[in-house]
């Protein structure tokens, strides 16, 4: 029988987080280096994870590189993987945590760029990125994958209605690569609900606060909530835990 550990820990680990200079992504990448991870921070804005990066390295000891990257440009993908195993030679944990969901007047003033942009950020950009890590890991010494979903893929509405399609699709992607690079790999998806970060500063408020009564935990979750998903996921506690969708939501997906 396997040991389980009593606490997660990512010693001597190597985690890739993309849009990991803010939000719940910044939160991962601060916990990952505190569990003892050297952390590669990815999102478009390189002096963003310049600073994190920084940070990092001063709050933990733990080495970490920044790189900027387009989730939605093949060949940025392909410079920072080459860039993450040039400076690391490994990637254990990678969570596919970068996102967009632009707002839009009506579905029927949905361009067909705005369209592309969304499918490209959440559902085209973590495939590749996946396919590239999880090949490496498969051959080399495995390795855990995370993909950072929404409770928009069981719960679509009318205004976010491209980005919840391509979240329920990264779901299905979660689902595939479990069984296309097990055992060595496992590959998760966290169900993510409404956090207030960044995104959440556009919200009306008001009608938010109203909308949340109906939640189990009649709340919005702090972004440090993340957290303990996150970990658990990426650490050997969850060592028979593969293709699955944890729901970290306050309840959202099962409000009436």
């Amino acid at each position: 029988m396997q040991k389980q550990p009593d606490s997660p820990s990512l010693a001597g680990k190597v985690a890739l987080v993309t849009g990991g200079s803010r939000g719940l992504g910044r939160e991962m990448v601060l916990a990952f280096g505190r569990a003892g991870a050297h952390v590669i921070v990815a999102s478009r804005n390189q002096e963003s994870c310049v600073d994190l990066a920084r940070e990092v390295a001063e709050s933990t000891g733990r080495r970490a590189l920044a790189q900027a990257c387009h989730m939605g440009r093949w060949s940025d993908i392909q410079t920072l993987v080459d860039a993450s195993y040039e400076e690391f030679g490994r990637i254990d944990v990678l969570v596919n945590n970068a996102g967009m969901a632009p707002l839009y007047p009506s579905l029927q003033e949905v361009s067909e760029d705005l369209f592309d942009k969304v499918v490209a950020v959440n559902l085209k950009g973590p495939f590749r990125l996946s396919a590239l890590v999880g090949l490496r890991m498969v051959d080399g010494g495995g390795g855990s994958i995370i993909n950072i979903s929404s409770v928009a893929a069981v719960k679509p509405a009318p205004d976010d209605l491209p980005y919840a399609a391509a979240k329920a699709g990264l779901d299905t992607l979660t689902a595939g690569f479990a069984l296309a690079y097990g055992p060595k790999v496992r590959v998760n998806s966290i169900m993510a609900g409404p956090f207030f970060t960044d995104i959440s500063k556009s919200w009306d408020r008001a009608k938010f606060d109203e909308i949340v009564k109906a939640y189990p935990l009649r709340r919005g979750g702090e972004p440090t909530e993340i957290i303990g998903a996150a970990l658990f996921l990426a650490s050997d506690m969850s060592s028979f835990t593969t293709g699955s969708v944890l729901r970290v939501d306050g309840g959202m997906a099962v409000a009436r």
